[in-house]
Protein backbone atom coordinates (compact mmCIF):
# COMPACT_ATOMS: atom_id res chain seq x y z
CA UNK A 1 0.00 0.00 0.00
CA UNK A 2 1.39 3.74 -1.03
CA UNK A 3 0.62 6.30 1.13
CA UNK A 4 1.25 9.99 -1.20
CA UNK A 5 1.35 13.08 1.30
CA UNK A 6 2.95 16.27 0.23
CA UNK A 7 2.83 19.07 3.05
CA UNK A 8 4.80 21.34 5.03
CA UNK A 9 8.74 20.28 6.36
CA UNK A 10 8.64 17.44 8.69
CA UNK A 11 9.03 19.13 11.60
CA UNK A 12 5.91 21.33 11.16
CA UNK A 13 2.40 20.47 10.50
CA UNK A 14 1.36 17.20 10.50
CA UNK A 15 3.49 14.96 12.67
CA UNK A 16 5.90 11.88 11.52
CA UNK A 17 4.75 9.87 14.74
CA UNK A 18 0.97 10.40 13.92
CA UNK A 19 2.11 8.86 10.85
CA UNK A 20 3.41 6.13 11.77
CA UNK A 21 0.31 5.62 14.38
CA UNK A 22 -1.64 5.26 11.55
CA UNK A 23 0.55 2.75 9.62
CA UNK A 24 0.88 0.76 12.46
CA UNK A 25 -2.99 -0.35 12.36
CA UNK A 26 -2.34 -1.74 8.98
CA UNK A 27 -1.84 -5.59 8.46
CA UNK A 28 0.83 -5.07 5.97
CA UNK A 29 3.94 -3.22 5.63
CA UNK A 30 3.22 0.14 4.26
CA UNK A 31 5.00 2.50 1.68
CA UNK A 32 4.82 6.22 2.19
CA UNK A 33 6.01 8.85 0.18
CA UNK A 34 6.20 12.30 1.65
CA UNK A 35 7.86 15.46 -0.68
CA UNK A 36 8.64 18.54 2.01
CA UNK A 37 7.55 21.96 0.71
CA UNK A 38 10.23 23.91 2.41
CA UNK A 39 13.42 21.90 1.47
CA UNK A 40 11.58 19.94 -1.49
CA UNK A 41 13.43 16.71 -0.40
CA UNK A 42 11.42 13.78 -1.40
CA UNK A 43 10.95 11.08 1.57
CA UNK A 44 9.68 7.67 1.48
CA UNK A 45 8.84 5.98 4.39
CA UNK A 46 8.22 2.24 5.28
CA UNK A 47 6.92 0.78 8.53
CA UNK A 48 7.18 -2.49 9.95
CA UNK A 49 4.37 -5.07 10.09
CA UNK A 50 3.06 -5.85 13.22
CA UNK A 51 2.57 -9.47 12.44
CA UNK A 52 6.15 -10.06 10.77
CA UNK A 53 5.19 -10.58 7.29
CA UNK A 54 7.87 -10.61 4.78
CA UNK A 55 8.90 -7.01 4.15
CA UNK A 56 10.68 -7.67 0.34
CA UNK A 57 7.92 -6.58 -1.78
CA UNK A 58 7.40 -3.50 0.25
CA UNK A 59 11.05 -2.70 -0.04
CA UNK A 60 10.72 -3.31 -3.63
CA UNK A 61 7.80 -1.52 -4.26
CA UNK A 62 9.51 1.68 -1.91
CA UNK A 63 12.75 1.09 -4.36
CA UNK A 64 10.58 1.66 -7.22
CA UNK A 65 9.05 4.68 -5.87
CA UNK A 66 12.33 6.47 -5.06
CA UNK A 67 13.00 5.98 -8.91
CA UNK A 68 10.16 7.71 -9.93
CA UNK A 69 9.96 10.29 -7.48
CA UNK A 70 13.55 10.82 -7.92
CA UNK A 71 13.46 10.48 -3.73
CA UNK A 72 16.50 11.63 -1.74
CA UNK A 73 15.64 9.35 1.53
CA UNK A 74 14.33 6.16 2.14
CA UNK A 75 13.23 5.76 5.54
CA UNK A 76 12.21 2.92 7.80
CA UNK A 77 10.42 3.34 10.98
CA UNK A 78 12.01 1.37 13.79
CA UNK A 79 11.32 -1.55 14.17
CA UNK A 80 12.42 -5.53 12.92
CA UNK A 81 12.01 -6.30 8.86
CA UNK A 82 12.33 -10.02 7.85
CA UNK A 83 13.17 -10.79 4.38
CA UNK A 84 12.38 -13.70 2.34
CA UNK A 85 13.76 -14.87 -1.22
CA UNK A 86 10.90 -15.95 -2.87
CA UNK A 87 10.31 -12.51 -4.05
CA UNK A 88 13.73 -10.48 -3.92
CA UNK A 89 15.30 -9.46 -7.31
CA UNK A 90 17.50 -11.98 -9.31
CA UNK A 91 20.85 -11.01 -11.03
CA UNK A 92 24.20 -13.28 -11.77
CA UNK A 93 27.34 -11.38 -10.64
CA UNK A 94 30.56 -11.59 -9.85
CA UNK A 95 31.94 -10.40 -6.89
CA UNK A 96 35.79 -10.83 -6.16
CA UNK A 97 37.00 -12.77 -3.44
CA UNK A 98 33.48 -14.29 -3.03
CA UNK A 99 31.67 -16.52 -5.29
CA UNK A 100 30.00 -15.72 -8.67
CA UNK A 101 26.44 -16.73 -8.96
CA UNK A 102 22.88 -16.36 -9.67
CA UNK A 103 22.30 -14.42 -6.87
CA UNK A 104 18.89 -12.38 -5.10
CA UNK A 105 19.06 -9.25 -3.48
CA UNK A 106 16.16 -7.53 -1.25
CA UNK A 107 17.99 -3.35 -1.97
CA UNK A 108 18.91 -3.83 -5.23
CA UNK A 109 20.27 -0.32 -5.58
CA UNK A 110 22.09 -0.41 -9.24
CA UNK A 111 22.29 2.64 -11.24
CA UNK A 112 20.53 5.09 -8.43
CA UNK A 113 22.04 8.31 -7.03
CA UNK A 114 21.96 10.55 -4.54
CA UNK A 115 19.80 8.18 -1.65
CA UNK A 116 20.38 8.41 1.74
CA UNK A 117 18.45 4.91 3.56
CA UNK A 118 17.71 5.59 6.98
CA UNK A 119 16.97 2.23 9.25
CA UNK A 120 16.36 4.55 12.32
CA UNK A 121 17.75 1.42 14.58
CA UNK A 122 15.88 -1.16 12.72
CA UNK A 123 16.84 -5.05 12.91
CA UNK A 124 17.08 -6.17 8.97
CA UNK A 125 16.71 -10.03 9.36
CA UNK A 126 17.52 -12.08 6.53
CA UNK A 127 16.01 -15.92 5.71
CA UNK A 128 18.50 -18.18 3.60
CA UNK A 129 20.77 -17.23 0.86
CA UNK A 130 19.75 -14.13 0.15
CA UNK A 131 21.75 -10.60 0.14
CA UNK A 132 20.65 -7.63 1.29
CA UNK A 133 22.65 -4.64 -0.67
CA UNK A 134 23.51 -4.72 -3.87
CA UNK A 135 25.09 -1.15 -5.46
CA UNK A 136 25.86 -1.52 -9.14
CA UNK A 137 26.68 2.16 -11.28
CA UNK A 138 25.62 3.58 -8.41
CA UNK A 139 26.23 7.12 -7.04
CA UNK A 140 26.10 9.50 -3.74
CA UNK A 141 24.39 6.28 -1.92
CA UNK A 142 24.23 6.10 2.44
CA UNK A 143 22.76 3.49 4.04
CA UNK A 144 22.74 4.04 7.82
CA UNK A 145 21.07 3.38 11.18
CA UNK A 146 20.07 -0.17 11.00
CA UNK A 147 21.75 -3.72 11.74
CA UNK A 148 21.94 -7.14 9.45
CA UNK A 149 21.21 -10.38 10.68
CA UNK A 150 20.38 -14.29 8.98
CA UNK A 151 17.62 -16.18 10.60
CA UNK A 152 20.15 -19.44 9.93
CA UNK A 153 24.04 -18.61 9.80
CA UNK A 154 25.75 -20.33 6.99
CA UNK A 155 28.47 -21.33 9.66
CA UNK A 156 27.64 -23.56 12.31
CA UNK A 157 28.68 -23.72 15.84
CA UNK A 158 29.00 -26.95 18.24
CA UNK A 159 30.33 -27.20 21.88
CA UNK A 160 32.83 -29.78 22.19
CA UNK A 161 31.49 -32.06 24.83
CA UNK A 162 34.17 -35.15 24.60
CA UNK A 163 37.26 -35.69 22.98
CA UNK A 164 39.59 -38.46 21.63
CA UNK A 165 41.96 -39.49 19.40
CA UNK A 166 41.27 -38.10 16.08
CA UNK A 167 37.80 -37.25 17.16
CA UNK A 168 35.48 -34.96 18.88
CA UNK A 169 31.89 -35.51 20.47
CA UNK A 170 29.93 -32.22 19.61
CA UNK A 171 26.74 -30.92 20.82
CA UNK A 172 24.45 -28.62 18.25
CA UNK A 173 22.10 -26.21 19.51
CA UNK A 174 18.56 -25.77 17.52
CA UNK A 175 19.83 -22.94 15.97
CA UNK A 176 22.13 -25.08 13.47
CA UNK A 177 19.54 -27.88 12.33
CA UNK A 178 21.73 -30.84 10.70
CA UNK A 179 20.89 -34.25 9.87
CA UNK A 180 23.25 -37.30 9.07
CA UNK A 181 22.91 -39.35 6.42
CA UNK A 182 25.58 -42.40 5.32
CA UNK A 183 28.08 -41.21 7.98
CA UNK A 184 28.10 -37.94 6.45
CA UNK A 185 27.28 -34.58 8.20
CA UNK A 186 24.55 -32.16 6.70
CA UNK A 187 23.66 -28.61 7.95
CA UNK A 188 20.07 -27.56 7.01
CA UNK A 189 17.75 -24.53 7.85
CA UNK A 190 13.66 -24.23 7.82
CA UNK A 191 13.50 -23.24 4.19
CA UNK A 192 11.62 -26.71 2.41
CA UNK A 193 12.18 -27.06 -1.35
CA UNK A 194 10.55 -29.91 -2.32
CA UNK A 195 10.73 -33.43 -1.51
CA UNK A 196 13.41 -36.46 -0.99
CA UNK A 197 12.64 -39.96 -3.03
CA UNK A 198 11.62 -41.15 0.02
CA UNK A 199 8.81 -38.14 -0.07
CA UNK A 200 10.22 -36.88 2.94
CA UNK A 201 10.73 -32.41 2.85
CA UNK A 202 14.07 -31.83 1.36
CA UNK A 203 15.55 -28.76 3.22
CA UNK A 204 18.15 -26.34 2.40
CA UNK A 205 21.14 -27.54 2.69
CA UNK A 206 24.49 -25.31 4.27
CA UNK A 207 27.52 -26.72 3.50
CA UNK A 208 30.80 -26.67 5.55
CA UNK A 209 34.36 -27.43 4.41
CA UNK A 210 36.19 -25.94 7.50
CA UNK A 211 36.92 -26.61 10.95
CA UNK A 212 38.20 -24.24 13.75
CA UNK A 213 37.96 -24.07 17.17
CA UNK A 214 37.23 -21.28 19.78
CA UNK A 215 38.27 -20.57 23.16
CA UNK A 216 34.99 -20.71 25.00
CA UNK A 217 36.00 -17.63 27.56
CA UNK A 218 38.38 -15.81 25.61
CA UNK A 219 35.54 -15.98 22.67
CA UNK A 220 38.61 -16.22 20.11
CA UNK A 221 40.59 -18.74 18.16
CA UNK A 222 42.03 -21.25 20.59
CA UNK A 223 46.27 -20.01 20.49
CA UNK A 224 47.38 -23.46 19.05
CA UNK A 225 44.20 -24.37 16.94
CA UNK A 226 44.97 -24.60 13.23
CA UNK A 227 42.92 -24.90 10.35
CA UNK A 228 40.90 -28.07 9.57
CA UNK A 229 40.28 -27.82 5.63
CA UNK A 230 38.21 -30.26 3.05
CA UNK A 231 36.85 -32.07 5.94
CA UNK A 232 33.15 -31.66 4.48
CA UNK A 233 33.48 -35.76 3.95
CA UNK A 234 34.64 -36.47 7.47
CA UNK A 235 32.78 -39.77 9.23
CA UNK A 236 30.55 -38.63 11.43
CA UNK A 237 28.44 -41.14 13.78
CA UNK A 238 24.85 -39.45 14.96
CA UNK A 239 24.85 -39.95 18.67
CA UNK A 240 20.93 -38.46 18.93
CA UNK A 241 19.27 -35.57 19.41
CA UNK A 242 21.74 -32.62 19.16
CA UNK A 243 24.69 -34.48 19.25
CA UNK A 244 27.88 -36.25 16.79
CA UNK A 245 31.00 -37.30 16.58
CA UNK A 246 33.19 -36.19 13.97
CA UNK A 247 36.06 -38.07 13.01
CA UNK A 248 38.93 -36.72 10.85
CA UNK A 249 42.95 -37.21 11.17
CA UNK A 250 45.06 -35.19 13.99
CA UNK A 251 41.36 -33.93 15.13
CA UNK A 252 42.18 -32.05 18.90
CA UNK A 253 39.94 -29.82 20.76
CA UNK A 254 39.49 -29.36 24.61
CA UNK A 255 36.26 -29.78 26.55
CA UNK A 256 33.34 -26.74 26.50
CA UNK A 257 35.34 -25.19 23.94
CA UNK A 258 33.55 -24.16 20.40
CA UNK A 259 34.23 -25.67 16.84
CA UNK A 260 33.42 -23.61 14.60
CA UNK A 261 32.17 -25.21 11.08
CA UNK A 262 32.43 -22.43 8.60
CA UNK A 263 30.93 -22.30 5.31
CA UNK A 264 32.12 -23.91 1.86
CA UNK A 265 31.79 -20.89 -0.12
CA UNK A 266 31.68 -16.98 0.20
CA UNK A 267 27.61 -16.69 -1.55
CA UNK A 268 26.01 -14.01 0.56
CA UNK A 269 28.20 -10.83 1.42
CA UNK A 270 26.36 -8.51 2.84
CA UNK A 271 27.36 -5.28 0.94
CA UNK A 272 28.32 -5.76 -3.18
CA UNK A 273 29.62 -2.35 -3.98
CA UNK A 274 30.61 -2.02 -7.62
CA UNK A 275 31.53 0.66 -10.01
CA UNK A 276 30.06 3.00 -8.01
CA UNK A 277 31.08 6.69 -6.08
CA UNK A 278 30.70 7.91 -3.06
CA UNK A 279 29.44 5.88 -1.03
CA UNK A 280 28.85 5.63 2.93
CA UNK A 281 27.81 2.75 5.51
CA UNK A 282 27.14 4.70 8.84
CA UNK A 283 25.76 3.18 12.53
CA UNK A 284 25.48 -0.15 11.26
CA UNK A 285 26.13 -3.42 12.76
CA UNK A 286 26.54 -6.62 10.30
CA UNK A 287 25.78 -9.78 13.17
CA UNK A 288 26.67 -12.16 9.99
CA UNK A 289 27.09 -12.48 6.56
CA UNK A 290 27.42 -15.40 4.71
CA UNK A 291 30.97 -14.28 2.67
CA UNK A 292 32.15 -10.48 3.61
CA UNK A 293 30.77 -8.15 5.28
CA UNK A 294 31.29 -5.38 3.17
CA UNK A 295 32.73 -5.79 -0.47
CA UNK A 296 33.34 -2.85 -2.96
CA UNK A 297 34.65 -3.11 -6.04
CA UNK A 298 35.74 -0.83 -8.96
CA UNK A 299 34.78 1.86 -6.88
CA UNK A 300 35.95 5.43 -5.61
CA UNK A 301 35.77 7.25 -2.30
CA UNK A 302 33.96 4.75 0.50
CA UNK A 303 32.94 5.85 3.84
CA UNK A 304 32.93 3.47 6.43
CA UNK A 305 31.44 4.81 9.50
CA UNK A 306 30.96 3.62 13.31
CA UNK A 307 29.83 0.29 11.84
CA UNK A 308 30.12 -2.63 14.25
CA UNK A 309 31.11 -5.91 12.84
CA UNK A 310 30.39 -8.10 15.79
CA UNK A 311 28.84 -11.90 16.66
CA UNK A 312 25.31 -11.37 17.57
CA UNK A 313 24.22 -12.72 21.27
CA UNK A 314 24.70 -16.67 21.63
CA UNK A 315 27.09 -16.65 18.73
CA UNK A 316 30.93 -17.26 18.60
CA UNK A 317 31.07 -15.96 14.94
CA UNK A 318 30.71 -12.93 13.00
CA UNK A 319 30.99 -12.87 9.17
CA UNK A 320 32.19 -16.05 7.39
CA UNK A 321 34.69 -14.61 5.49
CA UNK A 322 36.08 -10.63 6.30
CA UNK A 323 34.43 -8.17 7.94
CA UNK A 324 35.33 -5.69 4.54
CA UNK A 325 37.49 -6.06 1.17
CA UNK A 326 38.11 -3.14 -1.20
CA UNK A 327 39.28 -4.28 -4.89
CA UNK A 328 40.34 -2.04 -7.43
CA UNK A 329 39.25 0.95 -5.74
CA UNK A 330 40.03 4.55 -6.32
CA UNK A 331 39.66 7.53 -4.12
CA UNK A 332 39.92 7.87 -0.53
CA UNK A 333 38.38 4.84 1.20
CA UNK A 334 37.79 5.69 4.85
CA UNK A 335 37.52 2.71 7.78
CA UNK A 336 36.73 5.24 11.51
CA UNK A 337 35.20 4.61 15.01
CA UNK A 338 34.66 0.84 13.57
CA UNK A 339 34.47 -2.50 15.65
CA UNK A 340 35.30 -5.47 13.36
CA UNK A 341 35.26 -8.36 16.12
CA UNK A 342 34.52 -12.37 15.45
CA UNK A 343 35.18 -12.62 11.67
CA UNK A 344 36.34 -15.86 10.15
CA UNK A 345 38.60 -13.92 8.00
CA UNK A 346 40.46 -10.19 8.10
CA UNK A 347 39.04 -6.61 8.97
CA UNK A 348 39.80 -5.51 5.87
CA UNK A 349 42.17 -6.60 3.27
CA UNK A 350 42.85 -3.84 0.12
CA UNK A 351 44.50 -4.80 -3.33
CA UNK A 352 44.33 -4.99 -7.02
CA UNK A 353 44.09 -7.75 -9.56
CA UNK A 354 46.55 -9.47 -11.49
CA UNK A 355 46.21 -11.29 -14.59
CA UNK A 356 48.42 -13.90 -15.32
CA UNK A 357 49.42 -14.11 -19.28
CA UNK A 358 48.67 -17.22 -20.93
CA UNK A 359 50.29 -16.49 -24.46
CA UNK A 360 51.89 -13.71 -26.44
CA UNK A 361 50.08 -13.39 -29.85
CA UNK A 362 52.54 -10.88 -31.18
CA UNK A 363 55.06 -7.86 -30.01
CA UNK A 364 51.89 -6.01 -28.28
CA UNK A 365 49.52 -8.20 -28.08
CA UNK A 366 48.28 -11.19 -25.59
CA UNK A 367 45.90 -13.14 -23.78
CA UNK A 368 45.43 -13.18 -20.39
CA UNK A 369 43.38 -15.15 -17.49
CA UNK A 370 41.80 -14.49 -14.34
CA UNK A 371 43.73 -16.97 -12.04
CA UNK A 372 41.86 -17.43 -9.04
CA UNK A 373 38.08 -18.78 -9.50
CA UNK A 374 36.97 -15.98 -7.20
CA UNK A 375 38.22 -13.44 -9.87
CA UNK A 376 36.34 -14.91 -12.59
CA UNK A 377 34.49 -12.02 -14.42
CA UNK A 378 36.15 -9.05 -12.75
CA UNK A 379 36.74 -6.52 -15.67
CA UNK A 380 38.99 -3.86 -14.65
CA UNK A 381 41.13 -3.62 -18.42
CA UNK A 382 39.57 -1.36 -20.91
CA UNK A 383 40.85 0.86 -24.17
CA UNK A 384 42.79 3.72 -22.58
CA UNK A 385 43.49 2.16 -19.44
CA UNK A 386 47.14 2.43 -17.96
CA UNK A 387 48.75 -0.88 -16.91
CA UNK A 388 52.23 -2.78 -15.26
CA UNK A 389 54.20 -5.79 -16.88
CA UNK A 390 55.48 -7.70 -13.96
CA UNK A 391 57.62 -10.46 -13.81
CA UNK A 392 55.49 -13.30 -11.60
CA UNK A 393 58.47 -14.45 -9.63
CA UNK A 394 59.88 -11.58 -8.40
CA UNK A 395 57.28 -8.65 -8.99
CA UNK A 396 59.24 -6.42 -10.54
CA UNK A 397 57.41 -4.27 -13.14
CA UNK A 398 59.44 -4.60 -16.30
CA UNK A 399 57.35 -1.61 -17.20
CA UNK A 400 54.34 0.20 -17.88
CA UNK A 401 51.86 0.84 -20.57
CA UNK A 402 48.63 1.46 -22.24
CA UNK A 403 45.40 -1.02 -23.41
CA UNK A 404 44.23 -0.12 -27.01
CA UNK A 405 41.62 -2.84 -27.04
CA UNK A 406 40.24 -5.40 -25.15
CA UNK A 407 38.13 -8.72 -26.14
CA UNK A 408 36.21 -10.50 -23.82
CA UNK A 409 36.51 -14.08 -24.68
CA UNK A 410 34.98 -15.35 -21.59
CA UNK A 411 34.81 -14.51 -18.06
CA UNK A 412 38.30 -16.34 -17.61
CA UNK A 413 40.47 -15.02 -20.58
CA UNK A 414 40.45 -11.85 -22.37
CA UNK A 415 42.62 -10.49 -25.43
CA UNK A 416 44.53 -7.19 -25.15
CA UNK A 417 46.29 -4.89 -27.47
CA UNK A 418 48.90 -2.46 -25.95
CA UNK A 419 50.21 0.47 -27.38
CA UNK A 420 53.79 -0.66 -26.84
CA UNK A 421 55.45 -4.10 -27.43
CA UNK A 422 56.22 -5.97 -24.79
CA UNK A 423 59.73 -6.00 -23.08
CA UNK A 424 61.93 -9.27 -24.24
CA UNK A 425 61.97 -10.24 -20.99
CA UNK A 426 58.44 -10.97 -20.99
CA UNK A 427 56.86 -13.99 -20.96
CA UNK A 428 54.27 -16.39 -20.45
CA UNK A 429 53.41 -16.69 -16.85
CA UNK A 430 54.46 -13.15 -16.01
CA UNK A 431 51.35 -10.50 -14.61
CA UNK A 432 49.16 -7.55 -15.88
CA UNK A 433 48.09 -5.73 -13.77
CA UNK A 434 45.63 -1.91 -13.72
CA UNK A 435 47.48 1.25 -12.53
CA UNK A 436 45.12 3.60 -13.40
CA UNK A 437 44.60 4.48 -9.65
CA UNK A 438 44.97 3.78 -6.46
CA UNK A 439 42.94 4.58 -3.34
CA UNK A 440 44.32 6.56 -0.47
CA UNK A 441 43.65 4.57 2.76
CA UNK A 442 42.79 5.74 6.03
CA UNK A 443 42.06 3.78 9.16
CA UNK A 444 41.66 5.43 12.11
CA UNK A 445 39.90 5.08 15.76
CA UNK A 446 38.80 1.44 14.81
CA UNK A 447 39.16 -2.11 17.11
CA UNK A 448 40.28 -5.46 15.42
CA UNK A 449 39.45 -8.64 17.86
CA UNK A 450 38.57 -12.26 18.13
CA UNK A 451 38.94 -12.86 14.38
CA UNK A 452 40.67 -15.75 12.90
CA UNK A 453 43.61 -14.80 11.08
CA UNK A 454 44.97 -11.20 10.11
CA UNK A 455 43.88 -7.50 10.86
CA UNK A 456 44.25 -6.12 8.03
CA UNK A 457 45.70 -6.52 4.53
CA UNK A 458 47.25 -3.32 3.00
CA UNK A 459 47.95 -3.63 -1.04
CA UNK A 460 47.30 -0.17 -1.92
CA UNK A 461 49.65 2.03 -3.39
CA UNK A 462 48.20 5.53 -2.78
CA UNK A 463 48.74 7.27 0.65
CA UNK A 464 47.82 4.95 3.39
CA UNK A 465 47.58 6.19 7.32
CA UNK A 466 46.62 3.61 10.09
CA UNK A 467 46.41 5.82 12.90
CA UNK A 468 44.64 5.68 16.86
CA UNK A 469 43.65 1.70 16.07
CA UNK A 470 43.15 -0.98 18.87
CA UNK A 471 44.15 -5.18 17.26
CA UNK A 472 44.37 -8.05 18.84
CA UNK A 473 44.44 -10.62 16.81
CA UNK A 474 45.12 -14.35 15.87
CA UNK A 475 47.66 -13.80 13.42
CA UNK A 476 49.61 -10.69 12.16
CA UNK A 477 48.10 -7.26 13.03
CA UNK A 478 48.99 -5.62 9.89
CA UNK A 479 50.06 -7.69 6.84
CA UNK A 480 51.70 -6.71 3.43
CA UNK A 481 51.23 -9.25 0.84
CA UNK A 482 50.54 -9.51 -2.66
CA UNK A 483 51.54 -12.16 -5.24
CA UNK A 484 51.64 -13.49 -8.57
CA UNK A 485 51.30 -16.89 -8.04
CA UNK A 486 48.03 -17.98 -6.23
CA UNK A 487 45.71 -14.84 -4.98
CA UNK A 488 47.09 -13.02 -8.05
CA UNK A 489 46.39 -9.59 -5.48
CA UNK A 490 48.30 -6.78 -6.69
CA UNK A 491 49.90 -5.10 -3.79
CA UNK A 492 52.98 -3.46 -3.44
CA UNK A 493 52.41 -0.15 -0.27
CA UNK A 494 54.05 3.14 -1.87
CA UNK A 495 53.40 5.52 1.27
CA UNK A 496 52.38 3.40 4.69
CA UNK A 497 52.57 5.43 7.85
CA UNK A 498 51.61 3.55 10.94
CA UNK A 499 50.94 5.26 14.36
CA UNK A 500 49.25 5.81 17.77
CA UNK A 501 48.16 2.17 17.28
CA UNK A 502 47.92 -0.39 20.10
CA UNK A 503 49.27 -3.92 19.37
CA UNK A 504 47.89 -6.19 22.06
CA UNK A 505 49.44 -9.63 22.20
CA UNK A 506 48.76 -10.15 17.96
CA UNK A 507 49.91 -13.12 16.42
CA UNK A 508 49.41 -14.42 19.34
CA UNK A 509 48.99 -17.97 17.61
CA UNK A 510 51.80 -18.07 15.17
CA UNK A 511 49.36 -19.63 12.44
CA UNK A 512 50.27 -17.60 8.96
CA UNK A 513 53.70 -15.91 10.28
CA UNK A 514 55.84 -14.60 12.39
CA UNK A 515 55.50 -10.90 12.91
CA UNK A 516 53.22 -8.86 14.55
CA UNK A 517 53.42 -6.38 11.55
CA UNK A 518 54.56 -8.79 8.46
CA UNK A 519 55.62 -8.58 5.01
CA UNK A 520 55.04 -11.99 3.30
CA UNK A 521 54.53 -10.65 -0.64
CA UNK A 522 54.78 -13.83 -2.93
CA UNK A 523 58.58 -13.73 -3.99
CA UNK A 524 60.53 -16.50 -5.21
CA UNK A 525 63.06 -17.04 -2.22
CA UNK A 526 65.87 -16.46 -5.30
CA UNK A 527 64.21 -12.95 -6.06
CA UNK A 528 63.75 -11.61 -2.76
CA UNK A 529 67.43 -9.60 -2.67
CA UNK A 530 66.53 -8.20 -5.83
CA UNK A 531 62.67 -7.28 -5.34
CA UNK A 532 61.75 -4.41 -3.32
CA UNK A 533 58.03 -4.60 -3.65
CA UNK A 534 56.68 -2.67 -0.32
CA UNK A 535 58.32 0.84 0.11
CA UNK A 536 58.33 4.02 2.46
CA UNK A 537 57.13 2.91 5.63
CA UNK A 538 57.14 4.84 9.10
CA UNK A 539 55.86 3.28 12.18
CA UNK A 540 55.90 5.02 15.15
CA UNK A 541 54.66 6.21 18.25
CA UNK A 542 52.91 2.60 18.61
CA UNK A 543 52.39 0.66 21.87
CA UNK A 544 53.11 -3.09 21.32
CA UNK A 545 52.45 -5.21 24.11
CA UNK A 546 54.20 -8.69 22.95
CA UNK A 547 54.81 -12.06 24.36
CA UNK A 548 56.14 -12.91 20.78
CA UNK A 549 59.38 -11.33 20.66
CA UNK A 550 59.00 -10.68 16.75
CA UNK A 551 57.64 -7.14 16.25
CA UNK A 552 58.33 -7.35 12.49
CA UNK A 553 59.16 -9.65 9.94
CA UNK A 554 59.35 -9.66 6.24
CA UNK A 555 61.43 -9.16 3.40
CA UNK A 556 62.43 -7.11 -0.26
CA UNK A 557 61.49 -3.69 1.97
CA UNK A 558 63.20 -0.71 1.02
CA UNK A 559 62.97 2.59 3.03
CA UNK A 560 61.59 1.66 6.33
CA UNK A 561 61.02 3.71 9.66
CA UNK A 562 60.39 2.18 13.30
CA UNK A 563 60.84 5.03 15.95
CA UNK A 564 59.50 6.48 19.03
CA UNK A 565 57.46 3.23 19.84
CA UNK A 566 56.71 1.43 23.20
CA UNK A 567 57.42 -1.81 23.92
CA UNK A 568 55.60 -3.98 26.59
CA UNK A 569 56.73 -7.26 27.52
CA UNK A 570 53.49 -9.75 28.57
CA UNK A 571 53.04 -13.48 30.11
CA UNK A 572 49.44 -13.05 28.64
CA UNK A 573 49.88 -16.02 26.32
CA UNK A 574 52.07 -19.13 26.25
CA UNK A 575 54.87 -18.64 24.00
CA UNK A 576 55.14 -22.29 22.84
CA UNK A 577 58.16 -24.52 23.15
CA UNK A 578 58.25 -25.01 19.21
CA UNK A 579 59.39 -22.08 18.62
CA UNK A 580 61.64 -21.22 21.44
CA UNK A 581 64.03 -22.66 19.15
CA UNK A 582 63.95 -20.70 15.98
CA UNK A 583 65.52 -17.61 18.05
CA UNK A 584 63.03 -15.54 17.03
CA UNK A 585 64.13 -11.33 17.26
CA UNK A 586 62.41 -8.22 17.76
CA UNK A 587 63.10 -7.21 14.24
CA UNK A 588 63.59 -10.08 11.32
CA UNK A 589 63.60 -8.09 8.41
CA UNK A 590 65.93 -9.46 5.43
CA UNK A 591 66.63 -8.23 1.86
CA UNK A 592 65.65 -5.03 2.31
CA UNK A 593 67.02 -1.74 1.84
CA UNK A 594 67.29 1.86 3.94
CA UNK A 595 65.85 0.26 7.02
CA UNK A 596 65.78 2.70 9.92
CA UNK A 597 65.10 1.36 13.16
CA UNK A 598 65.22 2.24 16.99
CA UNK A 599 65.12 -0.41 19.01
Amino acid sequence: MIITYQGRHLNQGLKFDFLVKLISLMTLTTILFCQTALAQNKTVFVAASPKGEDATLSVISALKKCRETKATKLVFTKGTYTFEPDFATEKYVFVSNNDEGLKRFVFDLSGMRDLEIDGQGSQFIFNGFLCPFLLQRSKRITVKNLSIDFKRTFHSEGTIIAAYKDSLDIAFTKAYPYSVHNNKLMFTGDQVIGKDNGGEPKRVNYPFWHLLEFDAIKREPVQTAFDYLNVQNMVVKDLGPGRVRIHFPRLKGSIGNTLIFNATDRLVPGFTISDSEDVSVRNITIFHAGGVGILAQRTNNILVDSVKVIAAPGRMVSTAADATHFVNCGGKITLQHSTFESMMDDATNIHGIYVKIMKIISPNEVVVKLMHYQQFGFDFLAPNSKIEITEAESLITYGETTVLKTERLNKEFTRITMKDPLSSKVKVGDVIASTEQYPDVLMKNCSVQKNRARGILLGSRGKIVIDGNYFHTHCAAINLEGDGRYWFEQSGVRDLTIRNNTFDNCNYGFMLGLGVIMVSSGIEEHKKAESRYNRNILIERNTFKIFNPCILSGYSVDNLTFRNNKIEKTTDYEFLDWFKNMNLQNFMLTNSSNLKIEK
